[in-house]
């Protein structure tokens, strides 16, 4: 490993950008399924499969990995999920088959997950020492506005490349194999310990203190990450198969508008109380769900893009009031495994149902797979904001004294 370090305002600036790019080509794959569906005449139920493993190849990942890198350090998992990452690439631009198609994204979800902890942690603890919750805004802005700049990069090469998806796993190819070069410069942020090998031992807990207010939050999770794989992976079907708008960029600009309006919404709102972010935030989500089903069911596609700032600020707002919500409460030990409870939930959210409406599709027509998917994630997030509302405003902690339920903690401790 070479000596040479860079600054550590440089490396932030590095590491958040390869946190994002990360991201980004997590979210390519959105308006390039019209495309692998043309030209390999692929159903779609094979299309939500390749959607799915991802998110089930990441939460595994992050299950037996999420907290190795507090003891070997940043450095060396982040590049190695890096180098993971730039294999996945390589993959996708070889790919001439849906089984290559699953294997990439199966090694792009082993490396994303990776990547999660790690990275994350890495921008916090590089951010200037005057500029803490910058680190933590990167890191709760990042997901949603890498998906969102994903779509709409790969939907425009899509829409006016010759090659389309030679063109964008290229392009990706070059951005990671410069993140991974970068990351051998970037300084160690911590201070590696014992334990490795049990870190490896997949732990979900929630801590008792917080067993009650996970278990609200559940419905509020449960569809936001469903309304995530909506735009990620069935939208491009329902447009087909429904409206027969089959060019890339049309599902590229649903996904960006559904992800950009959850950035915006995690940023204009971290001085809202967390409990009221989850309530407002599944009762958005709720009302892009309907408005879908709409869009579905009276041919008005112009909804759809409605629905997606609706269902999109809802996913943001939820996510954040969530994280916020839970994470003061539990000691920093128990932040790592409170975590994987919090995406065993979601990625099950993300991949499950999505593979499960792609099978039906043969079934019961896009159609009635649409409706029925955008019913059940209102549903679910109706009860989220009943389940929400009928809480009251105070929690009892561990030590038995009543306070209020905390907002800027989370953020101002930077975690």
């Amino acid at each position: 490993m070479t000596s040479i370090r860079l600054p550590l305002a440089v490396g932030f600036a590095g590491i958040s950008a390869a946190m994002v790019a990360i991201l980004v080509a997590a979210g390519v794959p959105t308006p390039l399924l019209p495309v692998y569906e043309a030209s390999w005449h692929l159903a779609p139920w094979e299309l939500t499969l390749a959607f799915g493993v991802y998110s089930l190849a990441l939460l595994l990942t992050i299950l037996v990995i999420g907290s190795l890198s507090d003891h070997v350090g940043r450095r060396p998992l982040m590049i190695a999920a890096l180098a993971v990452e730039l294999v996945a690439m390589l993959a996708f631009l070889s790919a001439s088959s849906i089984r290559g198609l699953v294997a990439a994204r199966i090694v792009q979800g082993i490396a994303t997950g990776a990547a999660s902890s790690s990275l994350s942690a890495a921008v916090v603890e590089l951010a200037p020492a005057r500029h803490k919750k910058l680190g933590a805004l990167v890191t709760t802005v990042a997901p949603l506005a890498g998906l969102a700049l994903g779509a709409i990069f790969a939907g425009l090469l899509a829409q006016f490349a010759t090659e389309p998806v030679f063109a964008v796993w290229l392009v990706l190819v070059v951005v990671m194999a410069a993140g991974t070069i970068f990351t051998l410069f970037t300084p160690e942020t911590s201070t590696p310990k014992p334990g490795a090998w049990r870190s490896l031992r997949p732990r979900v807990s929630v801590p008792p203190q917080v067993r009650r207010l996970f278990a609200t939050t559940l419905p509020g999770t449960i569809s936001a990450f469903m309304t995530m794989a909506l735009f990620l992976g069935l939208v491009p079907i329902v447009l087909g198969g429904e409206f027969g708008v089959h060019r890339p960029i049309a599902g590229a600009l649903a996904a960006f508008v559904a992800f950009t309006a959850g950035g915006v919404a995690s940023v204009v709102t971290t001085r809202v109380a967390p409990r009221t972010l989850r309530l407002y935030g599944a009762a958005l989500v709720a009302l892009g769900a309907v408005l879908f089903v709409a869009t579905v069911t009276s041919g008005a596609l112009p909804l759809l893009w409605v629905a997606a700032v609706f269902g999109g600020a809802g996913v943001g707002t939820s996510f954040s009031g969530m994280t916020r919500g839970l994470v003061p409460e539990v000691r920093p030990h128990e932040r790592a495994e409170l975590f994987a409870a919090i995406y065993l939930v979601g990625y099950l959210a993300l991949g499950v149902p999505a593979i499960v409406a792609g099978q039906l599709v043969a079934v019961v027509g896009v159609t009635s797979m649409a409706t029925g998917y955008g019913t059940i994630v209102a549903i679910v997030a109706v009860a989220g904001t009943l389940v929400t509302a009928a809480r009251p405003r105070r929690t009892r902690p561990t030590g038995g004294a009543v306070r209020a339920e905390p907002d800027l903690a989370y953020r101002a401790a930077g975690r």
